[in-house]
C-alpha cells in the first residue's frame, strides 16, 4: 500500500520524479530543455516551495509563474495538448508514488492550475 503525501520530503520526491519524466518526454521535454533551457538547480527548489505551499499552505513560495509561461509561449507556441500532457504526466507520477487525501488534492490542484495557466497563456492579451 502506498502512503499519502505528508511533508516536504514527499513533495521533493514527487517533484524530482515528475521532472525526471518531463526532461525525457517526447511531447513536452523540448519545451523545458531546448526552449526554456531550464536551470534545474534553480527550478526544482522553486517547485518544491510551490507545491509545498499549494498543499500545506507554508507561504514559502513567491514567484510569477504566469509571466514565465507567457514568455515561453512567445518563444514557442504551447497548445492545449501540451498542458493536458503535462497534467497527465503529473497525475501519473502522483499515482505511481502516493495515494490518499493529499495525493488526490495535489492532483486536483494541479488540474485547476494547469487549466488556468492554459487559459491565460493561450488567450491573447488585448
Amino acid at each position: 500500500m502506498k502512503k499519502d503525501i505528508k511533508d516536504r520530503k514527499d513533495i521533493e520526491h514527487l517533484v524530482n520524479a515528475f521532472y525526471d519524466k518531463v526532461k525525457n518526454d517526447d511531447v513536452i521535454g523540448y519545451l523545458f530543455n531546448d526552449v526554456a533551457r531550464v536551470n534545474w538547480g534553480e527550478h526544482l527548489p522553486k517547485m518544491y516551495n510551490f507545491w509545498e505551499n499549494i498543499l500545506f499552505y507554508t507561504g514559502n513560495y513567491s514567484g510569477s509563474p504566469m509571466i514565465v509561461h507567457r514568455e515561453l509561449h512567445s518563444k514557442n507556441t504551447m497548445t492545449k495538448e501540451h498542458f493536458n500532457h503535462w497534467n497527465h504526466l503529473f497525475n501519473e507520477t502522483v499515482d505511481s508514488m502516493f495515494e490518499g487525501v493529499k495525493a488526490e488534492e495535489i492532483k486536483s490542484r494541479a488540474t485547476n492550475i494547469a487549466a488556468v495557466m492554459m487559459y491565460k497563456t493561450l488567450t491573447p492579451i488585448d
